[in-house]
This record gives C-alpha cells, structure tokens and sequence, in this order.
C-alpha cells in the first residue's frame, strides 16, 4: 500500500537504485569465501551482512526495528491522543492474538498511527504495521478499520515484505556471498514499504488471511467488504485501493467467502455510533 505521490516515488527510486548499484559495486569487487567473513569485516569497518533465506523471527523483528526507525524518519507518527494510540493497538493486538502467525517469545506486533490525511495503511517486516489518520477517520465502523488492520497483518503472516525485499535485492545486484548489506537491506525495506506496491498474489492472499482473522477475532466480516466498495466507488480511489488488484475483483472474492463460509457469530464492530466516539477525539 503506497503513502507517497509520484514525485516522491520517482526521487526515491532514483536514489535507492543508486544504493543499490553502489553496494552491488562493492560486492562484485570482493567476492569472499565464508571463512574470510573475520578479515573482511575488519577491511569493510565491521559491516553487518544478513541472509534474508534463512532469517527467523527474532531475525525479522530486528530488521523490522531498523527499518520501523527509518520509517519514523520520514513519516509523521501520531502521538497526540494516548487513548486513541492504545485504542489501535487493542484492536491491532485482538486481530494479531487470532491470526496464523500470532505473537510468541520471539515475535510481537507493533501497531502505530500515522499523522497524514490520506487513507492508506501499509507493513514492513518483524510486525510493524502502520494506519494513517485519514483511513480511521474513512472508516464507519470499527470492523472496516479492523478489515484494513487485518489485511496488513495478512502481509506479516505471509512474510511478504521479506520475500520481496530478497526479490528485490537478487534483482539489484546487493546480495553478495556474505549476505545483503545491513544498511542497504534497511533503506530496502523503507522502499518498498512506502513506494512499491505488493503483487496482485500477495494482495489477494492478504486479503483472504485477513478476512478469516477477522472471523476469528470475533469482527463482522462484511466490514472489509463494506469498506473496499465504499472507496472503490469513489470518483478517485484513494491511494489504499488504486495501487492494488482491481478492488472489484477482490470484492467480488470476499464477498463470495462471506456468502458461502462467514463465522454467523462474529459480529462484533459493527456499531457505527460506538466507533465515532470511540475516534471523536483523533
């Protein structure tokens, strides 16, 4: 899900490329057998190289912190209502509880708010998750902003900023013999969070696992339905739906999930009156 204009996509891509094309330079040039791993770093000032193939989840959520730390660089976090802070993160922490990669020892979730008016949400790895403003104010009721949340952690269980971050790094030439630099993989990370938008597969897939979350933490599950069509009738989709599959299409599947296999208890969130007081002071 992307938060930047065009502009900015266009400034950013050129400097991430040029990252990229300078670590790649710096790889081709030494090209070491694990065994030197000790002399190299030495050489390179101790450099920290990580592999993306074997990385577990204490692994993610460290990756996940640095580029969290990027991202806070660049985007306004909200702060101004701790109630209304805590209030995301119940329901981010309700969703995460029920979901197919629920928080243990090694891995927690971490839901923040960003400051900005446009409706858009996006997740980078280790759990981080982050909804603007403008979408929780978009939404109706708590079930079509748990929908949304849903859909992000969806991309958390199936590791889909990972994968592509090594996609992504194969393709431009960063990933050497030791791994994909630290500081290169970081300023991936934020790219591809803020600027690239998922593959049509991910996307659908987050939206199945995120639509069976919701069931199960209890959400009425017509509330992502609801919201997708709402924005998607729009004369402007907004950014969370144009940059995605067409939201007709991913309508038209949920809608026929919920017909055919709904949870008949999970109702909650449906309250419109109760939501609206709940973010009256956003």
């Amino acid at each position: 899900m992307q938060l930047w204009n065009q502009v900015r996509r266009t400034g950013r891509r050129w400097l991430y490329g040029a990252i990229a094309l300078t670590m790649a330079a710096g790889l081709i040039a030494v090209t070491p057998k694990p065994s030197e791993a000790g002399l190299l770093d030495l050489i390179f000032g101790g450099i920290q190289y990580i592999q993306l193939s074997n990385m577990g989840d204490a692994g993610e959520v460290d990756l996940g912190r640095r580029i969290d730390a990027s991202i806070r660089q660049q985007v306004p976090i909200y702060t101004r209502n701790p109630d209304m802070v805590s209030y995301i993160q119940s329901i981010g922490n309700r969703l995460a509880a029920t979901s197919n990669r629920p928080p243990d020892d090694d891995f927690q979730y971490t839901f923040q708010i960003v400051d900005d008016d446009s409706v858009n949400a996006f997740a980078t790895a280790g759990g981080f998750a982050y909804v603007n403003t403008g979408l929780i104010r978009e939404a109706e009721t708590e079930a079509e902003l748990a929908g949304v949340m849903a859909h992000e952690i969806g991309h958390v269980v199936g590791r889909h900023v990972v994968n592509r971050m090594r996609d992504q790094a194969a393709i431009s030439g960063i990933a050497g013999a030791l791994g994909i630099n630290q500081d290169a993989l970081v300023g991936l990370g934020v790219q591809l969070a803020l600027e690239l938008p998922n593959s049509r597969a991910a996307e659908i897939e987050a939206d199945n696992l995120g639509f069976d979350n919701m069931g199960a933490a209890g959400y009425d599950q017509q509330g992502f339905i609801t919201f997708m069509q709402k924005l998607g009738e729009g004369g402007s989709p907004p950014e969370f739906l144009s940059t995605h599959p067409n939201p007709d299409n991913r309508v038209s599947n949920l809608q026929s999930r919920y017909n055919n296999e709904r949870i008949p208890t999970a109702v909650d969130g449906s309250s419109a009156e109760a939501y609206q007081a709940r973010i009256s002071k956003l």
